[in-house]
């Protein structure tokens, strides 16, 4: 149970201690692969603002878990020549927390929000002024007794990321000067991003290898890293450390990733649907609770490529799953 529990995690998406990526993270624009559009025009932002002499713009970014996000904020504040400050939605509980935070910004700092979807909306509202005119105006004390205070704050660049741009209020994302979209990778981008890990992790992968990697990756860099991070142990264990054909097509066997990048929760939720639903239309709690997922999950890591590939597709009713996905799976309809 508890080795197909670590294959599954490899493909969550979710930021594993064990899995640090930072690494091989690159650290400027140049190094960055993919995302050329939303690249090249953050480019001309950060040499604006330092023509300027001005902080940048507010940023949001949002798409799919591990498009790069977070590798994108770092390098915007290291081309602005910029101090980080991080901090996640889900932490900032209280008016106190978010205070902490601004309080220790120094002029033209990143503060960079993960999640920052998940602010409770009372706390968003300390927010707005923070961002628009650079104060904070916080009340004190209990009943009786609180007051107001203002407190003056350096002009800074809030970046914030999200899974989910439909779940912010208008007013905080009117306040974003600059809102991008991240859009999964295509097998080109991938296996450049591969031989660029192949190399920083001194691990050499043969050029078929790698574009079958790219091709099952499911257009996201960060489980491109993930899987080949596993890949490697294979090459080291049962070769002579090298990454083939062989090699990958025996690993991702092993940790239940096909063809097309589909893991064992897809082949759950897909074979669900058919079999205990008829194929469809079914709301995403039944199918949830049929496969023992989050809905959370469902939505951020699994439904997006399901639905951008055409193995799913929703309806005003609920979900079905595609003539695609019953020829894919072998199943008559």
């Amino acid at each position: 149970m508890g080795d197909i529990m670590n294959e599954k995690r490899i493909l969550t998406n979710e930021i594993l201690l064990e899995d640090n990526i930072d690494n091989i993270r690159p650290q400027t624009l140049d190094e960055y692969i993919g995302q050329s559009e939303v690249k090249e025009n953050i480019k001309v932002f950060i040499k604006s603002a330092l023509i300027r002499g001005e902080s940048l713009d507010h940023v949001l970014l949002y798409g799919p878990p591990g498009l790069g996000k977070t590798t994108l904020a770092y390098i915007i504040a290291n081309e602005l020549g910029s101090n980080i400050k991080t901090a996640s939605g889900p932490s900032i509980e209280k008016s106190g927390d978010l205070a902490a935070i601004l309080s220790t910004l120094e002029p033209n700092d990143v503060l960079f929000i993960d999640e920052i979807h998940r602010i409770p909306r009372y706390i968003e509202e300390i927010l707005y002024p923070a961002m628009e005119d650079f104060y904070l105006d916080i009340v004190i004390g209990g009943e009786g007794t609180s007051r107001n205070i203002k407190i003056n704050l350096p002009r800074f660049t809030l970046i914030g990321a999200t899974t989910r741009a439909g779940d912010l209020s208008s007013p905080l994302r009117d306040r974003f000067g600059i809102i991008s979209k991240l859009n999964y990778y295509s097998e080109d981008e991938l296996y450049l991003i591969i031989k660029r890990t192949s190399r920083v992790l001194n691990t050499s992968i043969t050029d078929d290898a790698a574009r079958e990697l790219a091709k099952r990756s499911r257009g996201t860099p960060r489980i491109a890293n993930r899987l080949f991070k596993r890949v490697r142990d294979f090459a080291l264990v049962n070769g002579d450390g090298v990454i083939n054909t062989e090699i990958l097509n025996d690993a991702l066997s092993r940790l239940k990733v096909d063809k097309q990048g589909l893991d064992e929760t897809d082949y759950n939720l897909l074979l669900s649907i058919i079999e205990k639903f008829n194929g469809g239309p079914v709301g995403i709690e039944a199918i949830a609770s049929s496969i023992g997922e989050e809905v959370s999950t469902i939505e951020d890591v699994y439904e997006p490529y399901l639905l951008q590939n055409g193995y799913l597709k929703r309806t005003s009713r609920g979900r079905m799953v595609t003539d695609k996905t019953y020829e894919y799976l072998g199943i008559k309809k």
